[in-house]
């Protein structure tokens, strides 16, 4: 303390204009004790060779090291082209997610559709159960015979193996006694219930002569022939096709295939022949300028007709010019999940070709979700004609056109299924038919026919398959 006083009075002492110069301060240092400072300014030095102390010097230091972080971290000299290279790259990673995303969600979408249906028949099956629980059994034992129109067609035969169904038909004996015409198979066992069984045999028309080359009925379809199987995800459901009258710059040998799954379904692939898709080497690749919908999509006069997204609206879109020609909605037609068939796919409408040209199948809410045949005129899309069938669009797995006539396929799962309907726009009349139809992979989500090779393609899980066909042709009078 003693030497803070003398300083005090030293400076007391000390001329005016020194005391005009002179300044004392108190204040708390950093650990909190009092402290006083006296300045005096130099009487011999006009500058200091330090102008500032330790303190100023290492702040300046942090401010340096901190500007080069800064500018590391805005894409500086240093470290911008690391920067955007990593950017770069988080962009591509999000693009592979997104897209990813995308085709879950379509799967997702599926799958839930699929859940839906199947309850709804799980449902019925359990209301018809119920109603045979409740039916009373009949007093004594008695022969149920089949459906007279399956009689009629000579469709139905019993299961022990004979071709003829006369002794399943109730008929006097040369006694007049008909109970020994009764077929031991039939009968009724309490308290359970008897299964009926019959077996479906295909019986070709007696009026047609089988011919590949004639436009008649369709007698048989041949085993699957596999030509190759997708890659990846991408790939489980698709559409192939063939154009009938191909156009320059393709010529009639090129196989064109679309993959359907997700939502962004705009890639169209080209292949020189049956050979390069096998192959899976594309020699084309369009981008069509509107998302497409399910597999309904087909090839003909050098054109692409299909199903724009979300939407009735039909598409033409012109190969050679690569861009859309035409376009048209059909006429309330549903769309996006409304009357699909039963595999699902929002295959509301379906686009085909054949010997007489262009068709859509769909359906209508006031068809009330019955199949709905359209002619399409080709250039325009208009709807030259309709017919409205009594098939329920949803019962079937899927349909094609052959000559002016609509087949629709039982099961899109089951290995061994059938062609169950036929229904004739010339005559507006339609019949059950059994024709023998094979799900090779089970789970098949296109079929078309193929007016170029005269079969039908198909895209049966993953796999692309043809079947060759046996046509009937009406015999000249």
């Amino acid at each position: 303390m003693w030497p803070l006083l003398l300083v005090c009075v030293c400076g007391l002492l000390l001329p005016a204009d020194a005391q005009d110069r002179a300044s004392l301060w108190r204040g708390n240092d950093r650990g909190g004790r009092c402290q006083y400072t006296f300045t005096v300014p130099s009487p011999v030095e006009s500058s200091c060779p330090q102008t500032a102390g330790p303190e100023v010097e290492g702040l300046k230091a942090r401010l340096g090291l901190l500007e080069a972080l800064v500018s590391r971290l805005t894409a500086g000299d240093t470290g911008g082209p690391r920067t955007a290279g990593a950017e770069s790259g988080l962009q591509e990673a999000l693009n592979r997610v997104v897209g990813e995303r995308n085709l879950l969600q379509g799967e997702k979408e599926r799958l839930e559709r699929e859940l839906g249906g199947l309850q709804r028949r799980m449902e019925e099956m359990r209301r018809e159960t119920e109603k045979l629980r409740n039916r009373p059994c009949p007093p004594h034992t008695s022969m149920v015979p089949p459906s007279p129109s399956l009689q009629d067609r000579g469709l139905m035969r019993p299961a022990g193996g004979s071709s003829q169904m006369s002794h399943l038909m109730t008929r006097p004996n040369r006694q007049g006694d008909s109970s020994s015409l009764r077929d031991p198979g039939w009968e009724y066992r309490a308290p359970g219930f008897q299964e009926l069984k019959a077996e479906v045999t295909e019986v070709p028309a007696p009026d047609v002569s089988e011919d590949n080359t004639g436009c008649g009925e369709l007698l048989s379809v041949a085993e699957p022939v596999t030509h190759r199987k997708a890659d990846n995800i991408a790939g489980k459901y698709g559409v192939w096709m063939q154009d009938p009258e191909a156009v320059s710059p393709y010529g009639p040998d090129m196989v064109w295939r679309i993959d359907t799954i997700g939502t962004e379904v705009r890639q169209m692939f080209g292949y020189e022949d049956m050979e390069q898709l096998s192959k899976g080497f594309p020699s084309k690749v369009l981008l069509l300028p509107e998302l497409m919908e399910s597999t309904g999509a087909t090839l003909y006069r050098g054109c692409l007709y299909y199903q724009r997204r979300r939407s009735r609206t039909i598409i033409r879109y012109d190969l050679a010019s690569e861009s859309i020609a035409a376009r048209r909605e059909l006429p309330h037609a549903g769309f996006h999940g409304q009357y699909p068939y039963s595999w699902g796919g929002y295959t509301d409408i379906d686009l085909s070709v054949d010997e007489q040209g262009l068709w859509a199948v769909y359906s209508t809410s006031k068809a009330k979700g019955a199949i709905v045949i359209s002619k399409l005129d080709p250039n325009t899309l208009e709807v030259k004609r309709s017919w409205e069938t009594n098939i329920r669009k949803n019962s079937v797995a899927n349909s094609f056109m052959i000559c002016g006539r609509l087949y629709t396929v039982s099961s899109y799962a089951a290995p061994n299924t059938f062609i169950n309907h036929m229904y004739d726009t010339a005559s507006s009349q339609g019949k059950a038919v059994a024709i023998p139809f094979k799900n090779k992979y089970r789970y098949n989500c296109m079929i078309d026919y193929s007016l170029a090779q005269r079969k039908l393609f198909a895209w049966d899980n993953f796999h692309i398959v043809s079947y060759d066909l046996r046509l009937g042709r009406q015999r000249a009078d």
